[in-house]
């Protein structure tokens, strides 16, 4: 007896491209990709205010990580 074969299922991403065909480009001016001309700038406080409730978040959900990079509490 013969055994029918599965369709292979195709991911998402290639099944809109099967019912959508190619992308329009968005309108407008396309962007500028020369990252040389780009200026980045930061305007933080040199020392950000960090509340306690903050840093105990953190440690609650990172304090695996934190022991690992620097140890656990004495």
């Amino acid at each position: 007896m013969a055994r029918k074969r599965r369709a292979r299922k195709l991911p998402v991403s290639e099944q809109l491209h099967r019912l959508l065909g190619e992308p329009c480009p968005p309108p407008g001016r396309p962007p500028n990709h020369d990252y040389a001309t780009w200026i980045v700038t930061d305007d933080w406080p040199d020392d950000v205010p960090v509340t306690e409730a903050e840093i105990a978040v953190f440690e609650m959900w990172f304090a695996d990580l934190f022991d690992e990079l620097f140890g656990p509490i004495p």
